[in-house]
């Protein structure tokens, strides 16, 4: 690992920095939120429904709004353990009030500020404590990086794929996205659409679907492996739609997600695709291509040169 950049300021880490910028942002951002709560019927009803707010006020102004501001202007460890309470208080609320939420049907646009109040504080948290974010933890499971085992025919390693497909489409494509659509109506959030919208996405389902089967069968017969990272294919493959770009079924899955969300005309489907489209580009793929680089060496670096991430190239590489 790398030596992280000090800041100018303190001498401390810069992604430490960053993480303290964002306490800070948070701290002023929550205090004006309650100055909202206490001043704007519409703010106080769409983010609390029917709660008392001067019962949550006594709690979350503390544990919220002056945590994360301790966390903003203190240093060492008790820059951390402030920060500590600010993220876990966070966490809880997102938790308690999604459940009040569904049971009640209101403040659902409390619980959507909520989750991405959650989100950015473990990210700061880990930047202010570690320095960096640790992604390398994702990597568990069926998505630690294992070569699959060789075999003389891709017979076995088609019908492992077929199951992938079966297991993990059914559950981000189907099982997830049901879960989401189901949220967005109970909490209030649902949008209205187009006939079109929905017909938009299923050509767009039926396309990624489409180019995702193709990759599928391109790592699963050229490579002998399987698309899953804990059986990743033990050749290189610069075939089928991998000659165009990097990453195909990446950019499937996303789109896959993506028109899954249209045919629901689910705003929040679409969202939590967008959202794994972040998390695989800047959290997996890092780690992802380093582990082809080592496995593979020069001829992956000289494919990836060539070939794209995400901009299909006109020509197949040869």
């Amino acid at each position: 690992m790398t030596t992280a950049h000090r800041s100018p300021l303190e001498g401390e880490p810069a992604a430490a920095t960053i993480g303290r910028a964002y306490f800070a942002v948070q701290a002023v951002a929550g205090a004006a939120w309650w100055v909202a709560v206490f001043t704007v019927p519409l703010v106080r009803e769409a983010t609390l429904g029917a709660l008392d707010p001067i019962a949550v006020a006594a709690v979350d102004i503390p544990l919220f709004v002056v945590a994360s501001g301790l966390a903003a202007v203190l240093s060492g460890r008790a820059a951390i353990g402030a920060a500590s309470v600010a993220t876990v208080w966070t966490i809880v609320v997102t938790a308690l009030l999604a459940v009040y939420a569904t049971v009640t049907a209101l403040a659902g646009v409390g619980v959507i500020l909520m989750i991405a109040a959650s989100v950015a504080a473990v990210g700061a948290w880990f930047l202010l404590a570690l320095g960096r974010i640790p992604t390398e933890w994702l990597l568990v499971g069926p998505f630690a990086f294992r070569p699959a085992r060789p075999r003389r025919t891709p017979l076995v390693h088609v019908v492992v794929t077929l199951g992938q497909i079966v297991v993990f489409w059914g559950l981000f494509l189907v099982v997830f996205p049901l879960i989401i659509d189901a949220l967005e109506a109970r909490w209030g959030l649902s949008l209205p659409a187009s006939v079109g919208v929905a017909i938009a996405g299923v050509l767009v389902v039926l396309s990624a679907s489409g180019l995702g089967l193709w990759s599928a069968a391109s790592l699963t017969v050229k490579g002998d492996g399987t698309p899953l990272p804990s059986a990743m294919p033990n050749r290189l493959v610069i075939a089928g739609p991998y000659r165009f770009v990097r990453n195909p079924m990446a950019m499937a899955g996303i789109a896959q997600g993506v028109g899954v969300g249209l045919m629901m005309s689910s705003w929040m489907v679409v969202a939590y695709a967008l959202a794994g489209s972040l998390v695989w580009n800047y959290a997996i793929r890092p780690h992802e291509e380093a582990d082809l680089s080592r496995t593979f060496g020069d001829a992956y670096r000289a494919y990836a040169r060539a070939v794209r991430c995400w901009v299909p190239r006109l020509r197949p590489v040869d």
